[in-house]
């Protein structure tokens, strides 16, 4: 109720102002008829007021005290931080030794392997000059041995030490003429050998040559005897019967030291 008469008192004392005008010019005599005025109504502005109640400050909070630090505590924080900065020093020592040690143990190792590579190359070396000098061996005897069973053959069909003799020459001859001839075949392996029948003719013509035993390689066999065609002649003693006991038809073990290297 208050507030409604705040609101409307301002239009009711210009209403009753108006009104208390018009009275006192009725008692002092105005005559409307006497003279006219022209009495203009005036606007007048009303603005609505609304009084609302001030906001009660806030109370504001009391500062906070500031804490009094404690010298054991501090001295706690200052021991961690100092025990986490020589851990962090120490980790850090750690792996720097690691990755040390690491490549120290890979030079090492590598360095092993390097020793290991040298001595194994080394004796593999030893290794093929020991079978080099053993190969060479052989095949210096490679050829005795084959003349010694020629002449095992020739002293069963012999009778004699003189005629053993000289066909055991002239058998050398024939022996190293095939060989000189021979193509070695691409199969040819070592420890081939192969057992061929020739025959010759008085002035040393091969008539006809075949293998008796064969190498169990057919290139070799073959090899063995296109050398003995190709040579043709062989130098055969002049003697008819000397010729007619050993080289008419005789046999040649074909075992060449090629084979051997």
């Amino acid at each position: 109720m208050a507030e409604t008469i705040r609101q409307y008192s301002l239009p009711l004392l210009l209403a009753l102002a108006l009104h208390a005008l018009a009275v006192l010019a009725l008692y002092s005599g105005w005559n409307p008829q006497q003279e006219t005025r022209i009495i203009r109504p005036q606007i007048v502005n009303s603005t609505l007021l609304i009084m609302e109640p001030k906001a009660k400050p806030r109370p504001q909070a009391a500062p906070k005290a500031t804490p009094t630090p404690d010298p054991a505590v501090e001295r706690r924080q200052a021991e961690a931080r100092a025990q986490a900065q020589a851990k962090a020093q120490a980790d850090a020592r750690a792996q720097e030794k690691a990755r040390a040690d690491a490549h120290a143990k890979a030079q090492a190792d590598a360095k092993a392997r390097a020793e290991e590579m040298a001595r194994v190359q080394e004796q593999r070396a030893q290794e093929q000059a020991a079978r080099q000098q053993k190969l060479d061996a052989l095949a210096d005897a490679s050829f005795l041995e084959a003349m010694q069973d020629e002449a095992s053959e020739l002293a069963d069909q012999t009778q004699t030490a003189d005629s053993d003799a000289v066909a055991q020459s002239y058998r050398v001859g024939i022996y190293q003429t095939v060989v000189a001839n021979w193509s070695r075949p691409p199969s040819a392996r070592n420890g081939m050998q192969a057992k061929l029948r020739v025959e010759l003719v008085p002035t040393g013509d091969v008539v006809a040559v075949s293998v008796l035993e064969s190498s169990g390689n057919s290139a070799f066999d073959r090899s063995a005897e296109a050398a003995v065609r190709k040579a043709r002649r062989f130098e055969v003693p002049k003697e008819p019967d000397l010729f007619e006991k050993h080289f008419r038809r005789f046999t040649l073990l074909f075992r060449p030291e090629d084979l051997l290297r």
